[in-house]
């Protein structure tokens, strides 16, 4: 690698770690005609070096030139940062070199809009193109969509791409007319109307013929930026719920402001980055993909954000006592899965289980559930072992007492920053 491309490799990979949209997902692209490498089922395997980095997808920028100016993004015009642009050569070799090399098992490729969306979306296309059809590589390809770009560059990406995501990046539209005056929400929503039209159309197609091609088998995703604009979970939360029923998308990601500039738009440098809000989004939206929860049970107007002390689950329970203690031997797996320190897994373990023997809670404890909060919301045969005068924040100070997390010092209510 001469000079000049590993300068470039250094500035466009830190301009890329602001777009957490990168994780792998759930493609399987087969290895054909002896290519290079293949995509599993499971997605991606993440490795780490000594030093913790992870390096199984390359992770870069096209380039960080952009004609737009959000007050937000470190790559945005009025930015004073060293700039830089790949070839599409340069990333092509990139990948194929660090592939070989086992560093890596997939490209993340995202970019600054420079001269149009259509033209940046045009080279992204190209250098799938030429992975896919030159160099035979059948490794994971996850492209940033460009919003404004053609249908027609949209559905090439598609037929390249084992994912393509499309950052709606603020949550609402008042917040990015307010940051980004140049970008309209529609601009992003258009292209994933699109997206999921075609993605739902060629998987109907492979349905019937196992020769039609994939297109974005690991669907689409978008991130939203939190913590840059008054925004409440409500807020955050409902946009999330309207992407995945509406949509159809994979994964919503979540990304806390880091502060990068002194606007009176913005929270002030310094200003902590929200980990443990950040936390409870991904929490809660695993409850709405995988566990039931509608999101208007997890906020609401009386409570519009998240708890920061305790996880949305238990946050839930406590504010709906009324539907324990839980029959851990007569409840159905849907309400099992709602009880405070029981998994998806575990849940359906204790369905299976209880078909030969009554459940006691020695029983669940060889089963992998956190037993010591699930306790307090668990009836069996024997007397149940929440006091009934317990009310819900001497049962939330009772648990908080019992365990130890590594964020505890930063749990306060959610500050207004404007």
């Amino acid at each position: 690698m001469n000079e000049r491309v590993l300068e470039k490799l250094e500035i466009l990979s830190d301009a890329a770690k602001y777009d957490v949209s990168c994780a792998s997902g759930q493609s399987k692209r087969a290895n054909k005609d002896k290519g290079l490498g293949d995509s599993k089922g499971y997605g991606i395997c993440h490795a780490f070096t000594e030093d913790g980095r992870c390096v199984s997808l390359l992770k870069i920028l096209l380039t960080n030139h952009c004609i737009f100016d959000c007050a937000y993004c470190v790559s945005r015009k009025s930015n004073d940062v060293k700039r830089a642009a790949f070839t599409i050569e340069e990333v092509v070799d990139l990948t194929i070199n660090f592939y070989r090399r086992n560093y890596i098992e997939g490209l993340f490729l995202s970019s600054g809009i420079f001269d149009s969306p259509d033209y940046t979306m045009e080279r992204l296309v190209k250098i799938a193109r030429k992975l896919r059809t030159e160099q035979n590589f059948n490794g994971y390809i996850h492209l940033k969509a460009i919003p404004g770009a053609s249908e027609e560059l949209m559905k090439e990406a598609g037929l390249y791409a084992d994912r393509l995501s499309v950052n709606v990046e603020m949550p609402t539209e008042k917040s990015l007319k307010l940051l980004a005056p140049e970008k309209k929400h529609q601009d992003v929503l258009r292209p994933m109307t699109y997206l999921k039209t075609e993605i739902a159309g060629y998987k109907e197609e492979k349905s019937r013929n196992r020769k039609a091609p994939l297109f974005a088998p690991a669907g689409q995703s978008t991130q939203m930026v939190i913590g840059a604009t008054p925004e409440s979970d409500l807020d955050i939360l409902g946009m999330s719920h309207h992407f995945y029923s509406q949509m159809n998308l994979k994964r919503v990601y979540y990304s806390g402001y880091v502060p990068i500039s002194d606007d009176n738009r913005l929270p002030s440098l310094g200003t902590p980055v929200p980990i443990i809000r950040e936390n409870r989004l991904y929490q809660a939206d695993w409850l709405l993909r995988f566990y039931g929860f509608e999101f208007n049970e997890l906020v609401g107007i009386d409570q519009p954000n998240l708890e920061l002390d305790v996880d949305p689950k238990l946050s839930w329970a406590l504010r709906n006592l009324d539907q324990f203690p839980v029959d851990i031997n007569s409840a159905d797996l849907e309400m099992i899965i709602r009880i405070p320190g029981i998994g998806v897994q575990s849940a359906r373990k204790i369905v299976a289980a209880r078909r030969f023997r009554r459940l006691q809670p020695e029983h669940l404890k060889t089963m992998g559930i956190a037993y010591n909060r699930a306790r307090y919301f668990l009836a069996f045969s024997r007397p149940f072992s929440r006091q009934p005068d317990f009310t819900s924040n001497q049962l939330k100070q009772l648990i908080l007492t019992a365990q130890k997390s590594k964020y505890t010092s930063a749990f306060s209510t959610q500050l207004s920053l404007f």
